[in-house]
């Protein structure tokens, strides 16, 4: 069972729906046991850094998620929660992921818009959760923030600067882009993460 982590953000429905499609059996929860006891998890979200913590404070899941032991995914906001801070709300985070994230600034003369918004590569691919998924392929991304590269990128992605935008330490994975609205090539990633 994959337990999806409730903390009242966004993007909750399309990835329960996208497992739903995948014939996962899934649980949207924020209780600490279920989670615990989960073969997977994952945590999903859209919204504001600072008041996505608070929700998981709240829950007592911020000391929950960092000693889970089994496979954890994030998705977008779910990614950038795990690393140390955000410069979204100057927000500590998890510090699951050793790299921080950071406003990315948009430049008229380059072309880059801020949110970056629409289809995007990834590049630089290394890790079993991105197994059969081509270099260079395209993935959907909506985000203001981003982490920045570190040891623990396994996939960049570029919107005037480069970017993870997929990170991977023990068995915690996150990723910036939404597998679940990136066609093919994100259904396997949820696909691939099942598999883990």
């Amino acid at each position: 069972m994959v337990a999806v982590i409730d903390y009242d953000t966004g993007n909750l429905r399309s990835v329960c729906n996208a497992l739903g499609r995948l014939g996962v059996d899934f649980e949207l929860t924020a209780d600490p046991f279920v989670i615990r006891k989960a073969d997977k998890v994952l945590m999903p979200g859209v919204g504001e850094a600072s008041s996505a913590m608070l929700k998981l404070r709240e829950r007592g899941l911020d000391s929950v998620i960092p000693t889970l032991t089994q496979p954890v995914l994030g998705i977008c906001l779910g990614l950038q929660l795990m690393c140390r801070r955000s410069d979204e709300g100057n927000t500590p985070c998890l510090s699951i992921f050793d790299t921080d994230v950071v406003r990315m600034v948009p430049d008229k003369k380059k072309g880059i818009k801020v949110p970056h918004m629409g289809w995007n590569r990834i590049t630089s691919l290394k890790s079993p959760l991105l197994d059969g998924v081509k270099e260079g392929s395209y993935m959907y991304f909506v985000h203001s923030y981003a982490a920045s590269l570190c040891d623990g990128t396994i996939a960049v992605s570029d919107n005037g600067i480069l970017f993870s935008a997929a990170l991977h330490k023990g068995n915690f994975y996150g990723v910036q882009f939404h597998p679940e609205k990136s066609g093919d090539a994100g259904a396997l990633i949820l696909k691939n993460f099942i598999a883990l």
